[in-house]
Order: structure tokens, then sequence, then C-alpha cells
């Protein structure tokens, strides 16, 4: 059996190395802890528009579907003196929670992908997307060649009036459809009609 001897002076000692050893390791899992959320929120916040793959997802956030294998960029300018025109597609744009009016002046990277399901033979109909520093200042969609700018609202409140429409008269064509059999069931009816206006004895 060992014995373990310790004096007043050791034994002070020994329980502020103790309380020093229990304050470190609590301001390392503290350290550890803020900073670990520090860290999540941080790229929680990060706007994360870098690929055609997250620019694809925020228009899917709007219900249109893109072909990124048609995504082109270039490089455009907000110009700093707005003429009316520009205020008119600043509101379009604002119908996303958008705004370029803190942009003026800026280069801005204008990203389009193609809207299989808005086009047609006639016109093709572009989602557009201006990003800055990888974020989000702008977007709407673009239709060539008439040029036509609609704002993401409007563009996605009509596309749900027109399919619910579609989904109001398909019922209506089927009722209007003939049933099976349909035609004999009109010879019957034309036959007792007949019946009817020429008794036969």
């Amino acid at each position: 059996m060992f014995l373990f001897t310790v004096t007043k002076p050791g034994l002070r000692q020994a329980g502020a190395l103790a309380l020093c050893a229990v304050c470190l390791c609590g301001t390392v899992a503290a350290a550890a802890h803020f900073t670990g959320d520090a860290v999540t929120a941080s790229a929680d916040a990060a706007p994360g528009i870098e690929t055609t793959q997250d620019i694809g997802t925020y228009f899917t956030g709007y219900g249109f579907g893109t072909d990124l294998s048609t995504a082109a960029v270039d490089k455009v300018k907000i110009p700093k003196k707005w003429d009316d025109s520009f205020t008119a597609f600043n509101q379009v744009v604002q119908e996303s929670g958008l705004d370029l009016s803190d942009y003026k002046g800026k280069t801005v990277e204008k990203w389009t992908l193609l809207c299989p399901e808005l086009s047609t033979d006639d016109q093709d109909t572009y989602c557009v997307l201006l990003v800055y520093k990888a974020k989000a200042v702008g977007a709407y969609l673009l239709q060539k060649p008439s040029g036509e700018v609609t704002g993401l609202v409007t563009a996605a409140k009509a596309s749900a009036e027109a399919a619910a429409a579609q989904a109001e008269t398909a019922p209506a064509e089927e009722e209007s459809a003939p049933a099976e059999g349909g035609e004999e069931t009109d010879a019957q009816a034309a036959a007792a009609e007949t019946e009817l206006e020429y008794p036969t004895e």
C-alpha cells in the first residue's frame, strides 16, 4: 500500500492546479462550441451562386425547369443613371425580392438558361440570373426573339393558372367523349325513336 502525504502548501498548489485545469478545459470547450456555431452560421449565410447547378436550383424554387446544357454567361454593367425603361425593368426584377438599385455602376455576371417548358416553336424563353460576387442580385424571364421581359412571380402565377385551366377542361372533355359502345347506344335510341314515330304492326 502506498501512502501519499500532502502538506497544506502542497495541497493548496494541487488545488490551484486542478482549478486551472478545469477552467482551461471549460474555455477550450466553449471556444470550440461557439466557433463551430459561427462557422455553421456563416456557411448557411453564404450566397452560394457559384455553379450552373446553383442557378438551376434557384429557378426550380420558382417552379421553372432549366436546361443546364444551354447555360451561357456574359458580363454586363448596371447603368449609374436610370431612365424610365430601366426603372420599369428593375420593378420586374423586384418581383423576386431582388433590387438592382444598390449595384448601379457595377459589372455583374448575366447567366441565361433555356426554360424548355415555357418555350414554343416560335419563341424561346430563358431564365436570366444576374450575379455579383456569388450573390443573386437580379432575376427575370427573357423571351427571344421578342425581347419581352417577365417577372418570376408573374410568370409563375400565369403558369399555375394555365395548368389549372387545363386541368378543368380535361374532365369536361372526358365527359363529352363517347363511352364504349356509345355508337350502339345511339343506334338503339334512333331505332326506339323510329318505332315511336312509325309503329309497326
